[in-house]
């Protein structure tokens, strides 16, 4: 049998960047495109960000948020009205000067965030506590202008959803922000099997304009940390730029206090990196485009029909469970070549079926989160849909396990300063640095500039676990320092 001839991926140990970009264009989840720092979604790209976004849109409106749309271009005024905001995103704006071939009256900014078009529209829908709160989300497209991009990481172009809330207090708005920190904490471990560091944010990598903001921190295969999501408690700073006020209880104006809150598509790159080994990707159960594939064998030209039938009647009962399957009937391909190919595509369950399976009625499954003689397992025909689904639940449940595992083995607690260089100086990424920290912007920039590790997280919980700071030896709580994307 002809089959094309692939490269094979470069070794995760060997060159973890490379290897990233090897599984991600060969797996098809994207290619590059035409324009610098854009890619394009393959169909399994966009379907793994599809079922993702499904299932946390259900979680997002469970919470009282509803979906809407805002305009793509925001008026170049929007944006210089919060002072922080338009200088911590000037760098990245992408600015359109014409259209219709005449120039614009006032530039239009390409939508790099939405806090500045959605709070000008809050201004003219809030004017009564009664219209409080308002919670809105919406899924679109943004654009920053990198200089530096990445495949799903960092893009000039990238998706994501952006939630937006306005509350009547204080108290209502940052009971927001920590649901929302938590939505995105279960929806990573649950649904990504991806294991997440949260906390708050130090001042310096604070989203601008917001007072605090809250983050959920995954760690990468190659033990750099990686942002998976960011929830901000606005104050009231946007709500007195943009004039939000609504009469309260007592007929008095107030402005109102706010949220905002997102992921985005980077959380596919969290999944190659976090899950993927050297034969592709390994995509928990929930989010793979494809759940089962059907690889039918046979070597003699009769017994293709037979075979052939039996893996067609295995399709519709899985099908019929709900279950992702696809049915692999290619022709002029070895067995060996569509193993290999599902595998680099990382489809949990594969389904093996051969004449003396079908006397025996019944199917080899291998599975994708072990490379073992344990991988694989017989079970009966007319068992398959409920076999397949344990089997996807155990797959979902180990890729966690195995996440969790990794995690822990590059987290380590540092009391000293130069153990803590050498450990960012070595191999790798250096895995993630719990340490006791002050909260001095020059301690936290000596560390950022002598071992380019960042603040991740500040964890939320503090009691009882103050310490003299790493760089200064004053008195501070605990914060986790990590090299990121």
């Amino acid at each position: 049998m002809a089959e094309k001839q692939e490269k094979k991926v470069t070794p995760r140990s060997q060159d973890f960047a490379g290897w990233y970009n090897d599984v991600i264009l060969r797996a098809e989840l994207a290619d590059y495109s035409p324009v610098r720092g854009c890619i394009v979604f393959r169909p399994d790209g966009f379907a793994i960000w599809e079922a993702l976004r499904d299932e946390l849109d259900r979680r997002i409106k469970r919470t009282g948020a509803r979906n809407a749309y805002f305009p793509l271009f925001i008026p170049q005024s929007f944006i210089a009205k919060e002072a922080e905001h338009v200088e911590g995103f000037s760098p990245e704006l992408a600015v359109v000067t014409h259209g219709g071939g005449k120039e614009l009256e006032e530039p239009l900014i390409v939508r790099p965030t939405s806090e500045t078009i959605i709070n000008h529209m809050f201004a003219q829908w809030i004017h009564s506590h009664r219209d409080l709160p308002l919670m809105v989300n919406q899924w679109c497209n943004v654009v920053r202008w990198e200089m530096r991009t990445r495949m799903f990481l960092r893009t000039t172009e990238f998706l994501w959803q952006e939630g937006h809330t306005a509350h009547a207090t204080q108290a209502e708005a940052e009971a927001e922000t920590l649901l929302m920190l938590d939505v995105y904490r279960n929806f990573g471990e649950e649904i990504l099997a991806i294991p997440l560091l949260w906390g708050r944010k130090s001042a310096a990598e604070r989203f601008a304009g917001a007072v605090e903001t809250y983050t959920v921190e995954g760690l990468m295969g190659d033990g750099r940390a990686l942002q998976c999501g960011t929830s901000h408690f606005l104050g009231q700073n946007f709500a007195r730029a943009f004039n939000i006020r609504y009469l309260d209880d007592n007929n008095e104006l107030q402005f109102a206090w706010q949220t905002s809150w997102g992921v985005s598509t980077r959380l596919l790159g969290a999944l190659v990196m976090v899950h993927g080994d050297d034969q592709g990707l390994r995509l928990p159960p929930r989010v793979a485009p494809i759940q089962a594939v059907i690889v039918p064998i046979w070597r003699k030209a009769e017994e293709r029909d037979q075979v052939l039938g039996a893996a067609r009647s295995c399709l519709a009962p899985l099908e019929r469970a709900g279950i992702r399957a696809y049915l692999d009937a290619r022709e002029g391909l070895t067995p060996g070549f569509k193993f290999n190919d599902w595998e680099m595509r990382g489809v949990p369950v594969r389904i093996e079926i051969g004449p003396r399976d079908v006397a025996a009625g019944s199917v080899i499954m291998a599975r994708r989160d072990i490379a073992s003689k344990e991988a694989k397992v017989t079970a009966s025909i007319g068992d398959l849909p409920a076999a397949t689904n344990r089997l996807l639940d155990e797959i979902q449940t180990n890729l966690l396990t195995q996440a969790r595992a990794a995690m822990a083995a590059q987290t380590r607690s540092f009391d000293d300063y130069e153990a803590l260089r050498r450990q960012m100086e070595g191999e790798g990424g250096g895995g993630l640095a719990e340490i006791h920290w002050c909260e001095d912007p020059v301690c936290e920039t000596r560390i950022r500039e002598e071992t380019r590790a960042t603040c991740r997280a500040i964890p939320l919980n503090q009691q009882g676990t103050r310490g003299p700071c790493i760089v200064c030896g004053r008195e501070g709580g605990r914060a986790f320092f990590a090299k990121a994307y």
